[in-house]
């Protein structure tokens, strides 16, 4: 019988949930992992440019160097653990990790199966355009071509504040609607701040955000009832976001400095 990758991905998801299910999530500590000496941190490492496989095969990127940081606060070694977007809170809840930092996004529905620390990362969507475009307002979307990917988070987000003489023009991918900003086809586009910062590689000083429209944003995830660990992973967010070395990482993946991210319901 021929299967899919996509549904053996979600065939061994659900296969994991179950398994997470009849396991008990056993409430983890700071101390528990310093005895350990070493903390195993669930990683997503193909979602560039938060989780990647270097050049020597190892994982890295924007999670990878926030992983290494919070086990260096904490003096011990970091042990990552590659895991997918289906079985990230399965391999947490199966105490095959002590904690995620794995692009996880802070939702209501996911709060119910993990416990989730302050936003670390987040992916905003805005609008961007040419450095000396004067756009800081809806308003002055006004008769302008803004470009979006077709039916993605910032079509919807562009198409509810255009004023109704702006023409949005859609395409099927990011990738499209970023060479339409570059050729001159369209004035501005409405991109995640991920995409904004391969635009700023591809033409260095160009182009820069006009509006911010949403932010999905991203927390380190514990299992639930480890309270005194997730008051440490928050205790060195507020420090590493204090002493510019969290905005450090975000520029270096990001290009820009770490936004004022802000978790709904909190």
């Amino acid at each position: 019988m021929n299967i899919t990758r996509r549904a053996a991905v979600a065939i061994m998801g659900a296969g994991l949930m179950a398994a997470a299910a009849s396991l008990p999530a056993v409430a983890q500590t700071v101390e528990s992992i310093k005895s350990a000496g070493t903390v195993k941190i669930g990683m997503l490492v193909d979602f560039p440019p938060f989780g990647i496989m270097n050049e020597n095969n190892q994982p890295d990127g924007y999670d990878a160097d926030v992983a290494k940081l919070l086990a260096k606060e904490w003096g011990v070694e970091a042990q990552i653990v590659p895991v997918t977007g289906p079985n990230r809170i399965p391999y947490l809840q199966s105490n095959q990790v002590d904690l995620l930092v794995a692009s996880l996004g802070i939702t209501e529905e996911r709060a119910k199966s993990v416990d989730f620390s302050e936003p670390y990362a987040g992916i905003s969507i805005g609008v961007f355009g040419a450095a000396d475009a004067e756009v800081t307002k809806a308003e002055d979307l006004s008769g302008k071509t803004i470009g979006v990917a077709r039916a993605s988070t910032q079509d919807t987000a562009v198409t509810k504040i255009a004023p109704q003489d702006a023409t949005i023009q859609r395409f099927d991918d990011d990738a499209s609607a970023v060479q339409a900003l570059l050729s001159g086809q369209v004035e501005l586009i409405g991109v995640s701040n991920v995409v904004a910062a391969q635009i700023e590689q591809a033409a260095p000083g160009r182009f820069n955000q006009k509006l911010e429209l949403s932010q999905q944003v991203q927390g380190i995830a514990v299992r639930k009832g480890s309270s005194e660990l997730l008051e440490a992973v928050n205790a060195f967010l507020e420090k590493v976001k204090a002493d510019g070395q969290l905005s450090a990482i975000h520029e270096k993946w990001l290009g820009t400095p770490l936004p004022n991210f802000v978790a709904e319901g909190k």
